[in-house]
């Protein structure tokens, strides 16, 4: 989704002690006494495509203090520059933001670490590669001493989510800041809306629904690999297609949503079981359903009801609701921005009796996640979303392992499940191997349901 701007034009960087100043602060903190006597801070993205790009304008938009990009780092090369291009183009008026020349432009596996020693301690990174790199690079970070705006999800898997919750301890002893892309729980419509529900205005919620229905995007869908393409990058580029590199489809497409409704219920759910299947295939060989039904239940019994559907010329819908004892209230009514929440004091079809409304027109969260993160930088405030960015994406990798097993998922089974889909993540650079295989046919394994039970693919054979 395409974000926007802040609408404050900084023309020119502000002086410290005005952007200290207008975050409410009487001083610089102690963290910036590494950064340089400037007090810029410097900013590296890892992970240049289109959504890295997006994340590195919305932090040098509206970060609220002064920054600068100085670090570009890709595994390909085209997609390095057309990301510097675009940036470029972007802050025409204002250049000074953009300070990547070619000795800051690193390509390949090992790219994140030369990225990251542009750096100082104290400077921030922005992880935007898939997933299965998170916890690899995570870890390079900590012991560099950067702050770290990781993109969502943050895990696919049990294994990797363990490791990730001990590298976020570790981040909370060197006061090093975390923040994850889950940018709705930054929007003070919901926020609001949050706060309303749990001070009863529509009583207990008792059940949930949430639709993300639309034709193909990104990389979801994916044909053969073409002749003499190396094959992990292959599986890297087209990292959608894969569950070992984005969770598929589902984690990478529906943790936001997921994620806003457990949070208006204040509570993860326990358990799930879900339907799914792939239908129209065609010559398609990645690892992704057509469609997906999740039943999430929470500890009181509580039901929340999540439908996905990846398919040309269906129906589209893009939309959270909580249902409450005394009401109703909408999470999200069509799409991430703006969300347009209100609360009811009914759940019918003539749901008419609007209770309260958050007044139009919202700011973006794409914005204000920045907003929130660099303030606690500045102001030297505890910052970690880790915790919960791995929790959002365990509850939505419960209900992608359901259906592709038929099997009911608790949340223990899958924080404990052990099969950890890219082991050999952090040896890429040396081994160059890809942790699924394509079969002779050039098909890669896919979810077999009351087959395969116990994970959510059988073990890849080697390629032909």
């Amino acid at each position: 989704m395409q974000r926007e701007e802040s609408q404050a034009d900084r023309r020119h960087f502000i002086k410290v002690a005005g952007a200290v100043s207008a975050l409410g602060a009487l001083h610089a903190p102690r963290v910036f006494a590494q950064a340089g006597s400037d007090h810029v801070l410097q900013l590296a993205l890892v992970g240049a495509g289109g959504r890295g790009t997006g994340a590195a304008v919305d932090a040098l938009t509206n970060a609220g203090y002064p920054i600068k990009l100085v670090a570009l780092a890709d595994v390909f090369p085209h997609r390095l520059q057309e990301s510097l291009t675009a940036l470029k183009q972007n802050f025409e008026g204002k250049p000074e933001l953009i300070d990547v020349p070619e000795e800051r432009q690193f390509i390949g596996f090992d790219a994140y670490k030369q990225a990251m020693d542009a750096l100082r301690p104290g400077d921030i990174v922005i992880f935007a590669s898939p997933l299965a790199f998170r916890w690899v690079h995570y870890q390079y970070a900590i012991d560099k001493g950067l702050h770290v705006f990781m993109e969502k999800p943050v895990v696919a898997d049990g294994p990797t989510g363990k490791k990730m919750l001990e590298l976020a301890k570790k981040a909370d002893e060197k006061n090093l800041k975390s923040a994850v892309g889950l940018m709705i729980r930054h929007c003070r419509g919901r926020q609001e809306l949050h706060q309303r529900i749990q001070d009863g205005e529509i009583g207990d919620i008792v059940a949930a629904r949430a639709y993300r229905m639309h034709g193909p995007v990104a990389t979801c869908f994916s044909t053969a690999k073409p002749e003499g393409k190396d094959e992990l990058e292959w599986q890297i580029e087209r990292f959608h297609s894969f569950i070992w590199a984005s969770g598929g489809l589902f984690s990478d497409f529906y943790v936001h949503q997921i994620d806003e409704v457990c949070w208006m219920k204040n509570a993860w759910p326990v358990k799930a079981q879900a339907l799914g299947g792939r239908h129209f295939r065609g010559d398609f060989v990645d690892q992704n359903f057509d469609a997906y039904a999740v039943e999430y239940t929470f500890d009181d019994g509580a039901v929340f009801f999540f439908d996905g559907r990846t398919m040309i010329g269906c129906r589209n819908d893009m939309s959270s609701v909580v249902l409450g004892s005394n009401g109703s209230a909408i999470v999200s009514a069509s799409g991430h921005h703006p969300g347009k929440v209100r609360t009811f004091s009914s759940f019918g079809p003539d749901r008419d009796k609007v209770k309260w409304a958050f007044p139009q027109p919202e700011e973006s969260p794409y914005a204000l996640e920045w907003k929130d993160f660099v303030k606690a930088i500045v102001l030297d405030e505890p910052y970690n979303e880790v915790p919960r960015g791995v929790e959002a994406s365990l509850v939505t990798s419960m209900g992608r392992m359901a259906a592709h097993t038929g099997q009911e998922i608790t949340y223990e089974q899958m924080l404990n499940c052990p099969h950890e889909m890219a082991p050999g993540v952090a040896d890429f650079a040396q081994t160059k191997t890809a942790p699924i295989l394509a079969d002779k046919d050039g098909r890669y394994p896919v979810p077999n349901p009351g087959t395969e039970r116990r994970r959510e693919y059988a073990e890849s054979t080697e390629s032909a």
